[in-house]
C-alpha cells in the first residue's frame, strides 16, 4: 500500500525539490499558486524520491542538494510516534493541545486496527483533530474511537494519499445507510453526493489500480480524447441525450488522466485557465463567444 506520495517539484527558474504537501510548501511558504509551478514526478519510497530529485536538479542545470532529502534531520525523525491500539480505540503520546504538530511530524505513519489500517495524512489530521479526545485517565494523553475513524476513511479517499486497495470494515455510510462506492451512484436521476474534486480522486484511484500511469502514454491519451470528443459531436447531430452525457463524462475521465500522465492534476489545470479567462470581455457572435 502506497502510505504516503513524494511530490517531486519544479518551480521554473527557481529550483527542484521534495515534499508531501505541495499547497502547505510550494504554495503557503512559497507563495507560488497554480500554474507557477509543475509537478516532475511522484514517488511513493523516500529514497527514490531523493534520487529523483538529484536526477533531476543535475537535469535542469541547477545546484544538486547536499544533503539528499532521506538523509534530511526532519525526514530521519518521522514514523516513530508511540501510539496504543487496542480493539476500541488509538490512544497518541501527547494531549491534544500539542497533537497536532506530533502528526505532522509523522505524516505518512501507519497502523492497523481491527477496523482497518489508518495513516497520517492531512485529511486524516483534521478527522483526528475534530473527533480527538483527552484520556480519563492521563490528561497527558489523547485517543480517538478506531470505528469512527474507519468510517471517515471509507467515505473520505483522498488523492494525495490513495487507498490502493485500502479496506476498513464498516461499510461506507451514505445518506441512506451503508452503501459500496461506485460510478454507479451517479447518474442523471441520482445525482452523486460527492465533493466535485472527490470525483477526480475516483477516476485517478481507478486509472492507478489498472496500470494506466504506469503503463499509460500521453499520445494514445491524446488520441482516445479526440477520439471521444468526436463520439460527442456524432451525438449532437443525432440529439442523443445519453450520448452526449456518457461522451462529455468519457472526455473528463481522459483529460483527468492524460493531465496525471503529464505530471499535472486536472484540477490545476481548472484552475490556471479559470485565471485566464475570469476577467476576459468579449461578446456572443453567431452562437461563440469572441473574446475582445
Amino acid at each position: 500500500m502506497k502510505d504516503i506520495t513524494y511530490y517531486i517539484y519544479h518551480i521554473p527558474g527557481k529550483k527542484i525539490g521534495v515534499t508531501t504537501n505541495l499547497k502547505s510548501r510550494v504554495e503557503d511558504q512559497q507563495g507560488y499558486g497554480p500554474g507557477e509551478y509543475e509537478i516532475l514526478a511522484r514517488r511513493y519510497d523516500i529514497s527514490e524520491a531523493a534520487k529523483y530529485e538529484a536526477l533531476y536538479q543535475r537535469m535542469y542545470g541547477y545546484p544538486v542538494d547536499i544533503v539528499p532529502y532521506d538523509k534530511l534531520n526532519c525526514n530521519k525523525n518521522k514514523l516513530n510516534m508511540n501510539i496504543n491500539v487496542t480493539e476500541q480505540t488509538t490512544t497518541f503520546p501527547c494531549p491534544v493541545n500539542k497533537l497536532k504538530g506530533q502528526l505532522m511530524d509523522n505524516l505518512g505513519m501507519t497502523w492497523h486496527t481491527d477496523h482497518g489500517t489508518f495513516t497520517i495524512n492531512e485529511y486524516s489530521i483534521k478527522w483526528i483533530m475534530s473527533n480527538v479526545k483527552t484520556s480519563m485517565f492521563n490528561k497527558q494523553r489523547s485517543y480517538v474511537y478506531n470505528k469512527a475513524f474507519a468510517r471517515f476513511y471509507d467515505n473520505h479517499q483522498t488523492h494525495d494519499y490513495p487507498s490502493n486497495g485500502h479496506v476498513t470494515r464498516t461499510g461506507g455510510l451514505a445518506p441512506t445507510g451503508m452503501k459500496e462506492r461506485s460510478y454507479e451512484c451517479c447518474d442523471e436521476n441520482n445525482p452523486c453526493v460527492c465533493e466535485p474534486n472527490h470525483r477526480f480522486e475516483l477516476i485517478r484511484e481507478w486509472a492507478d489500480e489498472r496500470g494506466l500511469y504506469d503503463k499509460g502514454d500521453v499520445k494514445t491519451q491524446t488520441l482516445k480524447l479526440m477520439e471521444e470528443a468526436g463520439e460527442i459531436c456524432k451525438a449532437t447531430l443525432k440529439e442523443d441525450r445519453a450520448e452526449i452525457i456518457d461522451g462529455i463524462g468519457d472526455c473528463v475521465v481522459v483529460l483527468t488522466n492524460l493531465a496525471e500522465l503529464h505530471g499535472v492534476t486536472i484540477e490545476n489545470c481548472i484552475d490556471t485557465a479559470y485565471k485566464v479567462i475570469k476577467n476576459r470581455t468579449g461578446k456572443m457572435v453567431n452562437g461563440t463567444y469572441k473574446k475582445d
